[in-house]
């Protein structure tokens, strides 16, 4: 006799239930400070246990995956390649953004008097202390003094610089390298095996972090910024089915299969706002989707900092409705200036906390926009920030499949099969 199968559900359906559970209960305990605190913690439990595993996985599979490659001018091939890869997509997203933005003359229509104002403060501070910085140090920091400091403090370039090295001189020593090789990669096993008793946890921790947004901010004072909150999400879906679609054609890949596989990832950086939380299983996934292991562990920790093609739109647009909304017209050669503002000051900012609202805070004040403008927008950033770590997410997969299959490091039989799998469930 055949047994009767458990109906359950799967993971992207059980944070999608999360997601409007806890719509429903922010809108039900809106303004509650307990309620408010209680939800906020349980989010933050959720993503602090992801955040306590990626670090793990990225240097056991890194340096697993470099050792395996072996030859240190492949690596810097594919480091360069990457980073031109990502500089090209960033550079089309500002300009799909800029374009959109000008063309539906939304900002025109926002009337100021009804937003209450907006404490962005803590933005403010972000910044002043981000731009001390600027790219030429964030370059500089790559190589740490202290490996173990870089680790603790979680500064995600520094341990790929070490990892990457790491691995090649394991891969130097030949024979004797070998036990570290298989310790890694029982680390790396370990980890993911964890990552998948972690993830049954996603459903509460989603309906903790959009609850404490719907508490604080009330259904009603989206209304004023609605239209906003549809063209962002209407450019980002374009983003996601046009351009990353055309790339991935390009490079013989269908973009449907690519958001097939990663669906629950996507749905999960979409409820949490956080690319973090995806990254241990997009490393397994684009691994199980043909591509190398030292590909897919060079690729997408990086692109975690560099490839953040959801946030080069919100900031496009944002920066172009704003200017709108205070009736700065732009000339071409100005929009041409900010779109040079943006792509220095968003490489930048690569890490901070809130980058891509700390970025436009280092940028608006270049187009006559009042920083204190910013505070139109803050309220919904939040909302907002779910669609861009989403289109974050389906770049980074893009990315590692094309460079893998640039490099001919691609398994399309692998591939193939895996992708098969998804549409038979």
């Amino acid at each position: 006799m055949k047994k009767n199968k458990v109906f359950r559900l799967s993971l992207g359906w059980q944070i999608i239930l999360g997601l409007v559970i806890g719509v429903i209960l922010g809108v039900v305990f809106a303004d509650n400070k307990k309620f408010i605190a209680f939800a906020n913690g349980l989010g933050s439990t959720f993503i602090n246990m992801i955040s306590m595993i990626v670090l793990p996985i990225v240097v056991s599979s890194l340096i697993v995956g470099i050792s395996n490659m072996g030859d240190i001018k492949k690596l810097g091939k594919i480091g360069l390649k990457t980073l031109i890869y990502f500089e090209v997509l960033s550079t089309i997203a500002f300009i799909v953004g800029m374009v959109i933005s000008n063309f539906s003359h939304l900002g025109y229509m926002l009337d100021l008097s009804q937003l209450s104002h907006v404490d962005i403060s803590t933005y403010v501070k972000t910044a002043k202390s981000a731009a001390h910085n600027g790219l030429g140090s964030i370059l500089m920091s790559i190589v740490p003094s202290n490996f173990f400091d870089a680790l603790a403090t979680g500064q995600m370039l520094p341990v790929i610089f070490f990892s990457s090295l790491f691995g090649l001189g394991i891969a130097a020593i030949g024979e004797k390298g070998k036990i570290l090789i298989t310790f890694l990669q029982a680390v790396a096993e370990v980890m993911f095996k964890i990552t998948g008793w972690i993830m049954h946890f996603a459903p509460f921790g989603v309906a903790g972090l959009i609850g404490a947004t719907v508490a604080q901010l009330g259904l009603a004072s989206l209304k004023p910024l609605a239209l906003f909150i549809v063209m962002a999400y209407i450019t980002m879906i374009f983003f996601i089915l046009v351009v990353l679609g055309i790339t991935s054609r390009i490079f013989g890949f269908r973009i449907m299969d690519q958001l097939i596989v990663v669906k629950d990832e996507l749905i999960l950086a979409f409820t949490t706002a956080s690319s973090e939380v995806t990254l241990p299983r997009l490393m397994q996934k684009t691994q199980k989707l043909g591509v190398d292991q030292a590909i897919s562990s060079f690729v997408i920790p990086t692109g975690y900092t560099f490839n953040l093609d959801g946030s080069a739109i919100y900031q496009s647009l944002a920066a172009i409705f704003l200017a709108q909304a205070y009736h700065v017209h732009l000339s071409i050669s100005q929009q041409i200036t900010l779109l040079l503002v943006l792509m220095i000051t968003s490489k930048g900012m690569a890490g901070v906390p809130g980058a891509s609202f700390v970025v436009l805070l280092a940028t608006v004040s270049s187009i006559g926009v009042p920083v204190s403008g910013l505070a139109l927008i803050a309220g919904i950033d939040r909302l907002v920030d779910m669609g861009r770590t989403a289109v974050n997410v389906a770049g980074n997969v893009t990315a590692t499949l094309v460079i893998g299959k640039s490099e001919n490091e691609f398994d399309q039989v692998k591939h193939d099969a895996y992708v098969a799998s998804f549409r038979n469930k």
